[in-house]
């Protein structure tokens, strides 16, 4: 029996209907931007596995250090001990993030991450004995598949099962130039007749939702009123760091910055989980206590394992260098000319760009949706190429591994218009 039938009899699949699912390609092998199955086909990992992976499958620099750190310590509980690579890590990061960051708290992946950060800002409120319970959040939002990621995410396909199991978000739809005004006189209304703890939104690039981008400046804004009325903050930077944007964080493009912030996926390279939850002092400062009940009870098991910390550093000297940031740009200049000559293609509804992302919006008949049936006509189709989307219904993007070349991106367009056709 093959891995594939094996696959088919013991495993079940994340986001996959099952009764459709076609045998699942076996991978034995990656390097740099291709994976290689058992079969001997190769495929361009055009989206960077679910985002994760930053400088290509299987880099040796990375591969070294993490080898290193398991012949060393490869996990150590976390309460009432450390360890280097947590301390410099997080030292690190507070060296990129905001200078209003001053803790990390570390757990296992971005929903864990968000779920973190929404404790947080109850328990903020909670320990001085006031009585915030109400988020805000985006329409389309998508925050994870933990009950509280869920809560502030969309009411959609993703959480019908459990929607009466989940807390009471107010929504509010992405600010533009034409409704950004309402917007902020909504928030301010809402400060004043609800208790509202926090508003939590992804920075300039809605992922899950299928890559809505929306402008830094109107989102400044947004935050400026909320800083107003004493709302937290919370930008889930769990897709958008590390360079996804065009800059480290997606944070770098607003002039207000968020109170707390949650990172994961490219936080080591694409090698292992780790989530991380950061925060200005004044967050912190509310657990600090003679009275233990205002203690933070929050913790994992594997909470800044040695291993995963130490692929970060590695992902991050890799960061830090100046040609990631030549491959960054690169990658953004060839999206902006392959979209100028694409994007009145009567095929496509819209094309978009940020940073090192390129999202396409087919025509269909259906409504954009993340069940459109279009999703598995594009994944067959650039399957059969040698490329590997995962399209958002019928919203596929390009979001590559920081070291594609400009021939491999050249292939993915020509094979984007050969679809078209």
């Amino acid at each position: 029996m093959s891995v594939s039938e094996k696959d088919k009899l013991f495993v079940w699949h994340p986001f996959t209907h099952q009764l459709t699912a076609k045998p699942a390609i076996t991978i034995v092998k990656g390097e740099g931007v291709y994976f290689f199955e058992d079969k001997g086909n190769k495929y361009i990992d055009a989206i960077s596995s679910w985002w994760v992976n930053l400088h290509g499958h299987c880099n040796p620099y990375i591969s070294k250090k993490v080898s290193e750190q398991l012949l060393n310590l490869e996990h150590s509980i976390f309460s009432d001990f450390t360890h280097v690579p947590a301390v410099t890590l997080a030292e690190r990061l507070l060296g990129h993030l905001p200078n209003n960051q001053s803790k990390i708290f570390y757990s296992d992946n971005g929903s864990t991450a968000v779920e973190v950060a929404l404790k947080m800002t109850l328990q903020y409120w909670h320990n001085q004995k006031i009585n915030k319970p109400l988020f805000i959040a985006f329409e389309n939002a998508y925050h994870g598949d933990t009950f509280g990621g869920m809560s502030v995410g969309a009411r959609n396909v993703f959480n019908n099962a459990f929607e009466n199991s989940l807390f009471n978000v107010a929504h509010i739809p992405l600010p533009t130039k034409e409704n950004i005004i309402e917007l902020k006189n909504t928030i301010q209304l809402w400060s004043e007749q609800h208790e509202i703890a926090g508003f939590i939104f992804e920075p300039i690039v809605q992922g899950a939702s299928g890559m809505l981008m929306y402008e830094a400046e109107l989102l400044d804004e947004i935050i400026a009123i909320c800083n107003q009325n004493n709302i937290i903050t919370i930008a889930d930077e769990v897709m958008t760091g590390f360079g996804r944007t065009g800059k480290f964080f997606a944070n770098d493009h607003l002039k207000n910055k968020a109170d707390i912030i949650c990172l994961s996926k490219g936080l080591t390279g694409g090698y292992m989980p780790l989530g991380v939850t950061s925060c200005a002092q004044f967050i912190y400062d509310a657990f600090l206590s003679e009275d233990k009940t205002k203690t933070f009870f929050h913790g994992h098991s594997y909470t800044a394992n040695p291993t995963a910390c130490s692929a970060a550093l590695a992902s991050l000297d890799l960061l830090e260098k100046e040609e990631t940031w030549q491959q960054i740009k690169m990658i953004e200049e060839q999206h902006l000319q392959f979209k100028k000559k694409i994007e009145t293609n009567s095929k496509l509804k819209d094309v978009r760009v940020q940073g090192t992302i390129i999202a396409f919006e087919l025509q269909t008949e259906e409504q954009t949706h993340y069940l459109n049936n279009a999703s598995q006509t594009i994944s067959d189709f650039f399957l059969q190429k040698g490329i590997l989307l995962r399209p958002l219904g019928n919203i596929f993007y390009i979001l590559p591994p920081y070291v594609i070349t400009k021939e491999e991106l050249s292939y993915i367009y020509a094979s984007i218009e050969e679809f078209l056709k």
